[in-house]
């Protein structure tokens, strides 16, 4: 399929329109969200069609912080773009997260907690200065909402960290990573997302992405790609096919299970069959509005 036509008038990086309402509600799709059903068809579930409630965690929480503060830093002069600012907006920002919602504040309980997330922020962003200079960058977008309707599929969503355009027109979609880089091997995952990003900003704009980089603070590791047409392909038939595997979960009531190390840091694991949890029923409904398809009946007894 080839990418819908750019609008002569329009920035060759923006989004697709994202207001509710004037756009039909209909089942969307993240990167998140598909590497959810990839992992565990179960988990997939509970935050997708339950919509279960999940605690923040410590490092969750400070990736958000140090998010926000990148963020921050490109809406001061280029000048002040320097790591002593950042450290410097890194208390502020993160008062500005606990004002925000109290499952922030309920994370740390002293100052001491509070202490260390703050260096560890700064440290984060301290090797973020060793990657790239942000002196000598204007961003043309940062925390981009794009989003795109795949036909007969689900609506494509995502949130993009910062997207630059060179003088050239060539476009560089960057996402910013607070964990350590993936083991050769096993960057599947990140590239996913970061092919899922550029389709949407292809399919939007009529412009691929000549680079993506992800940027893993926690050991200071810059990974590149640089995508192509047939990749776009390739990715809209690996997306199509993810949905219709989630459509007919769905449809059948069978959302396995699928164990891993990473049941270790499940917010649902005491729900989970697999350990000796019972899943919730599924309200009236759920599976509709969430996929847009009907559950099969259940047999008769």
């Amino acid at each position: 399929m080839s990418p819908a036509p750019a609008r002569p008038d329009a920035a060759p990086v923006a989004g697709a329109p994202t207001d509710a309402g004037a756009r039909p509600s209909v089942p969307g799709l993240s990167p998140s969200r598909a590497n959810d059903f990839l992992q565990c068809p179960l988990l997939f579930r509970f935050r997708v069609v339950d919509r279960l409630p999940e605690p923040t965690s410590l490092a969750a929480a400070r990736g958000t912080l140090v998010h926000a503060v990148l963020e921050a830093l490109y809406e001061l002069p280029a000048a002040e773009r320097t790591p002593q600012v950042a450290h410097a907006l890194v208390p502020v920002h993160w008062e500005t997260l606990v004002a925000s919602s109290a499952t922030y504040a309920s994370l740390l309980s002293t100052e001491e907690e509070r202490a260390e997330l703050v260096a560890s922020a700064e440290r984060l962003l301290t090797t973020y200065f060793t990657l790239e200079d942000p002196t000598r960058l204007e961003p043309r977008a940062r925390e981009l909402r794009v989003e795109v309707d795949l036909e007969d599929g689900p609506r494509l969503r995502g949130v993009i960290d910062r997207v630059d355009v060179a003088p050239n027109g060539w476009v560089r979609v960057v996402d910013y990573k607070t964990g350590k880089s993936p083991r050769a091997g096993y960057e599947s995952s990140a590239l996913f997302q970061m092919r899922f990003y550029a389709y949407v900003v292809w399919r939007t704009r009529g412009v691929l992405p000549k680079r993506l980089q992800l940027a893993y603070l926690g050991d200071g590791v810059v990974v590149t790609h640089e995508p192509t047409e047939p990749e776009m392909h390739t990715l809209e038939t690996r997306v199509r096919s993810i949905w219709a595997g989630i459509q007919d979960t769905g449809r059948s009531g069978e959302w396995r299970t699928r164990t891993s190390r990473l049941c270790d840091w499940c917010a649902f694991r005491d729900r989970c069959p697999a350990f000796g949890g019972t899943p919730p029923e599924i309200p009236p409904g759920a599976v509709e509005r969430a996929l847009g398809v009907v559950p099969d009946p259940a047999p008769a007894a």
